[in-house]
Parts: C-alpha cells; sequence; structure tokens
C-alpha cells in the first residue's frame, strides 16, 4: 500500500470529522453524499482501522478516528500554506516589491510610471504591509525598508535620510497658520507614527505637556487628516513633499528635523533575479537622486 492515501479521501474524512455530518461535509466539498461516504469506507479499508462509528443515523469519532483527524488537518493546513506561499512568489516576468503603505502611496506610487514605460517586460506587484516581510521566503524580490542596516541574508543599498516637518493645510485655522514653535504647538497636533520630539530639539521648545487632537498609527491617515485641515503635524518630508509641491499642505517655519532612520532597498542575493533587480535598483537610484536635488532646491 502506498504510503500516501488519496488527498480526496483525506479531505473527506477531515470535513466528516470537523462538522460531524457526511451531508454537511458534502455540501462543504461540492460533492455527493455517496461519495463521501465511499472515500471514507476507502480510507478506513487503507488503513485497516475504524475512523467512524456509525451510531444509529449518526457518526461518532473512533478514539484512532479523533488522533488521525488532528494529525490530517494539521497535514492539509500545511499543504495548504504550501501551495498559497508558491502561488505568491514572483515569476520571471513580474517584480515584487514589498513597501511600507505610507512611502508605498505617497512616494514610491506617483513614480512608478517611469518605470513601467521604461521597462514594459515587467509586471509590477507591491505589497503594502507596516510588518516586515522576510525576503528569503521568495515573496518578493525587494523590498523598501526604514532601519538602520544591517540585514543578515540580504544585498542593501542605501537610499537617503529623512527629515522631519510640521506640516498643516493652507486652510487650517481659517488660513491664520502659526509661524512660531511655540505657536505651533499651541494647535491641535496630530500624533501620527512620528514623534514631534526631534522637531522640538531642533526647535529649541519643550515637547507640549497636553494631549493630542487624537492619535493614528498610519501616515496615510495622518497626511489625510492634515489635508482635511483637523490639525497640524510633524510628518516625514518624503511622505508630504508631493502634497507641499501641489499646495495641499504648507511647511510651518522653516524647521527641518533629522530623522534617525535612512530608506534602504533590500534584496535577497538569487541568480534568477538578478536582472529585474538591478533594473530597479538603477531606477531607484535615480529617482533617489531626482527627489534630493528637487529638495536642495
Amino acid at each position: 500500500m502506498s504510503a500516501y492515501p488519496p488527498l480526496s479521501a483525506l479531505r473527506s474524512f477531515e470535513a466528516v470529522a470537523r462538522l460531524g455530518s457526511v451531508t454537511l461535509a458534502a455540501a462543504e466539498l461540492h460533492v455527493t453524499h455517496s461519495a463521501v461516504s465511499q472515500q471514507v469506507r476507502q480510507l478506513e479499508e487503507l488503513l485497516g482501522v475504524t475512523l467512524l462509528q456509525r451510531e444509529g443515523r449518526g457518526l461518532r469519532l473512533s478514539e484512532e478516528g479523533r488522533l488521525y483527524a488532528l494529525q490530517v488537518r494539521r497535514a492539509l493546513r500545511d499543504i495548504a500554506e504550501a501551495t498559497r506561499l508558491a502561488r505568491a512568489r514572483p515569476g520571471e516576468s513580474e517584480l515584487v516589491i514589498a513597501v511600507l503603505p505610507s512611502f508605498g502611496q505617497q512616494w514610491l506610487l506617483p513614480r512608478l510610471p517611469d518605470f513601467r514605460q521604461r521597462y514594459p517586460q515587467y509586471r509590477l506587484r507591491l505589497l503594502a504591509s507596516l510588518e516586515v516581510i522576510d525576503l528569503r521566503q521568495g515573496l518578493a524580490d525587494v523590498a523598501i525598508r526604514i532601519g538602520q542596516g544591517h540585514w543578515e541574508g540580504l544585498a542593501q543599498q542605501r537610499l537617503f535620510d529623512d527629515q522631519l516637518v510640521a506640516v498643516c493645510a493652507p486652510q487650517f485655522s481659517g488660513g491664520d497658520l502659526p509661524r512660531s514653535a511655540e505657536a505651533i504647538l499651541r494647535c491641535p497636533l496630530i500624533h501620527g507614527f512620528e514623534s514631534w520630539l526631534p522637531w522640538c530639539q531642533a526647535a529649541g521648545v519643550p515637547l507640549p505637556a497636553g494631549e493630542a487632537a487624537f492619535t493614528v498609527n498610519d501616515s496615510n491617515l495622518a497626511i489625510e487628516a492634515l489635508r482635511l485641515g483637523q490639525g497640524v503635524a510633524v510628518e516625514r518630508l518624503s511622505l508630504v513633499a508631493g502634497a507641499l509641491a501641489r499646495g495641499e499642505l504648507v511647511q510651518l517655519g522653516d524647521i527641518r528635523a533629522a530623522y534617525a532612520h535612512p530608506y534602504w532597498l533590500v534584496w535577497p542575493q538569487r541568480e534568477s533575479t538578478q536582472a529585474k533587480v538591478a533594473a530597479f535598483a538603477e531606477w531607484l537610484e535615480e529617482q533617489v537622486a531626482d527627489y534630493l536635488a528637487g529638495m536642495a532646491d
């Protein structure tokens, strides 16, 4: 006998064991009642073990069936996860970029049409997440991260150092905008992903003691609240540069505080992805150079 029973029989048995009914299992698997019953009987014959005990018109798992069902359920879960990962891994003509949602939306996304025009042979897929994706699993070709570098097993390319600025909408407070650091801190403050501490230190003023107008854990939400005129916030310049250029936001004062964590492009060193990763790394380096030149003007 093969060491591997038919997958269809295992799925039928697991469904019956979990649902306690052949009828419900058949409905879930979109097969007939008799097909499920036959699969379970075949499995019992292959194993030489009684898995289900018939009690009147009902079914009850034997002790052997209960233990086997737990192991089969775990194995089917592993197969499903392995299948998901295999499907999620990028193909040769697909470039998958893992990126923070805020940086992806505010900085990278507006620039991607240029990459697509220059490299039409690659289909782009963005994986936006606040969690660090393990590139060694092969779910993404490259990632743009914030940190101090030194990620084990990854090639790394430093992109740029960011700055923190105080910003608000031009219509905030009826257009009567604060100018001094002290006046800025008396406004309704939006506490987002970034701390006010570096900006306050650069301005030479203490942190405000009062509570924030409100707090959000995502820079995209903070920026949208700013656009709606709901307060003042400190944000990374890279995330608000576009909104500043379009006049949707304005910088309050001229204080720019250094942001502690640089941006990096990182990728696993796999021969099969070298061409597309090299193309993206070169293109991104050009985009960063243009961005930094614009910020220096």
